[in-house]
């Protein structure tokens, strides 16, 4: 993920990042079958998509905390 995607998911809303999040996660799954399978050679996406949904989770734990106090 790119430094702008970054600062775009500071203003996204809670509902946004959890699509984005069933997005990523259905992805990585096609993406894991596909590794798997053989079909995939490049198997540094499956780590780049782990890292984007992690990002994901922290945005939403912070937002959570935020609403929390």
């Amino acid at each position: 993920m790119k430094r702008k995607e970054i600062q775009e998911l500071k203003g996204k809303s809670r509902e946004e990042l959890l699509k984005l999040l069933a997005l990523s996660r259905e992805q990585l799954q096609k993406l894991q079958f596909d590794v798997v399978a053989g079909k995939v050679k490049n198997i540094s996406t499956r780590r780049i998509l782990r890292k984007d949904v992690a990002r994901i989770l922290t945005f939403l734990r912070t937002l959570d905390h935020e609403q929390k106090g």
